[in-house]
Parts: structure tokens; C-alpha cells; sequence
């Protein structure tokens, strides 16, 4: 392989890290502002809408690291991901449940471990590697 072939793949790889860093940005903001401002939506919209959210998240971090990995496997990272982060809920020292009461451990960790949060959090993921895809697939049309 040249170096203008190693260098443009580079290159490749550094603005799909970027893009999916700023994509976990916006989708930060988002799912808090889903659970922190007061939108008037119904309690299990904000609660399982952020979840979504967290999950979509997770997808973009996990794709920022490795954006050249296939994104079906990335899907399964963040997953097991998620599905450790609520486990950690089952778990409980002083140390960490004084964490978890701060605004910081709630939203990084959560409280209560609840199998409707993991679903939520596979459909996140789930949504997040459809539009991967979509955009993927959209970005390459525009290419041609």
C-alpha cells in the first residue's frame, strides 16, 4: 500500500471518529434535555426516550473508537456495554452508591437496575446503527 493510500485512510477514519464524537454530543444533549427540561412529556416518555437516547450514545462512542470496524459488531460492543453498565445496578458498595445518588452517578450509572432500561437502551442502539447505515449508504450516493 502507498503512502497517499495510508494517508487518505487515515484521514478517512479521523472524520468518521470526529462525526460520530459530534453525533454522541448532539445525542447527549438531547436525551438530557429529554429527562432535565421541563418539555411536558409524559414520565415514561422522558424516562425510556432518555434511555434511547443512551443507548444511541453508546453506539457513537463506541464507532468513534472504531469506525472501521463493522458497524454490526460495533452494535454488539455497545451492547454488551449497556448491558454492563445496568448490571453494575446489581452491585452495591457505600462508595458507589453515594456516586449514584449525585446527578453525575444517576445519569452515568443509574440507580435501579431494570430490564425495560436494557431494552430501551438495544433500541437506542438499534435506531443508531439504522441511521449509521443510512447515512453510510447516503454519503456514498453523494460521492459518485
Amino acid at each position: 500500500m502507498s503512502d497517499d493510500s495510508i494517508h487518505a485512510i487515515g484521514l478517512r477514519l479521523a472524520r468518521w471518529r470526529a462525526s460520530y464524537a459530534l453525533a454522541a454530543i448532539g445525542i447527549m444533549v438531547a436525551g438530557l434535555s429529554i429527562r432535565c427540561v421541563r418539555l411536558g412529556l409524559p414520565w415514561t416518555v422522558a424516562k425510556y426516550g432518555g434511555s434511547i437516547f443512551w443507548g444511541m450514545m453508546v453506539y457513537c462512542i463506541v464507532s468513534a473508537a472504531n469506525p472501521d470496524v463493522p458497524r454490526s459488531q460495533r452494535a454488539m460492543i455497545a451492547c454488551v456495554a449497556a448491558v454492563l453498565v445496568e448490571s453494575i445496578r446489581l452491585f452495591h458498595a457505600t462508595w458507589l452508591d453515594d456516586f449514584r445518588i449525585t446527578l453525575a452517578g444517576a445519569l452515568l450509572l443509574g440507580r435501579i437496575f431494570s430490564v425495560w432500561n436494557i431494552a430501551a437502551y438495544a433500541t437506542g442502539i438499534a435506531v443508531a446503527l439504522w441511521l449509521d447505515g443510512v447515512i453510510r449508504l447516503w454519503r456514498h450516493q453523494c460521492t459518485r
